[in-house]
């Protein structure tokens, strides 16, 4: 098979997951090739209000970008939707016949209830901390019901945050260390990503470019 069938052989297993699990669970599949349209399965739906056709996570991209499809087949990690729901998710690295990355296969446990009563449990022992996370969680922090424009904006927002320098005050080495950053969470892996940064750094395209040909 090639790679397109290998990954479309897993189609019919996000129905199956999802009515094996039930209906806490969001099973969703991820083309690896089309980022801004990834979604091409998905069920339980209404766990994060995402449909075919809908982009990756910022999460998904960090891992892409970072390649740790390479040296492990799955991770675990935590999410939390727009609504407040509170997820368990894990991610299943599909690899083509090269071991190059196809697809994401992801499982999304809605834990929100449960969550609930462990906060409720957690006021009657004192010595039960429901407020703990390891450093995995809190690094592998997940928006997952969040649109391709939205995903851009608040991506470069969350790095200007840490810059706190306004665009016509930042030297030419400041708005390339930006689109280094931006770049390694993998951010141009999307379209429309680089006319938002060049707008938002008060630059051109072709400069935004030249500041990634630069990195490295």
């Amino acid at each position: 098979m090639n790679n397109k069938q290998i990954l479309e052989s897993y189609i019919p297993l996000v129905q199956f997951f999802g009515k094996v699990c039930g209906g806490n669970y969001e099973i969703v599949l991820h083309d690896a090739s089309n980022p801004d349209e990834s979604i091409i399965a998905i069920a339980n739906e209404h766990i994060s209000g995402r449909k075919l056709g809908g982009p990756m996570t910022d999460l998904a991209l960090k891992l892409i970008k970072g390649e740790y499809y390479k040296e492990q087949d799955y991770i675990v990690n935590h999410g939390r939707t727009k609504d407040n729901k509170i997820l368990v998710s894990s991610t299943f690295f599909i690899k083509g016949k090269n071991h190059d990355l196809i697809g994401l296969l992801c499982i999304n446990n809605n834990v929100t209830e449960l969550m609930a009563f462990k906060n409720y449990l957690s006021t009657v022992l004192s010595c039960f901390n429901t407020d703990e996370q390891d450093d995995h969680h809190k690094k592998n922090h997940e928006n997952i019901d969040i649109s391709m424009e939205d995903l851009i904006k608040n991506t470069i927002d969350s790095v200007l945050a840490d810059i706190n320098i306004s665009p016509e005050r930042m030297s030419p080495e400041e708005k390339i260390q930006i689109v280094q950053s931006l770049s390694e969470q993998g951010l141009f892996l999307l379209k429309g990503a680089v006319s938002e940064v060049a707008k938002r750094l008060k630059t051109s395209e072709p400069t935004i470019y030249r500041y990634l040909n630069k990195k490295g």
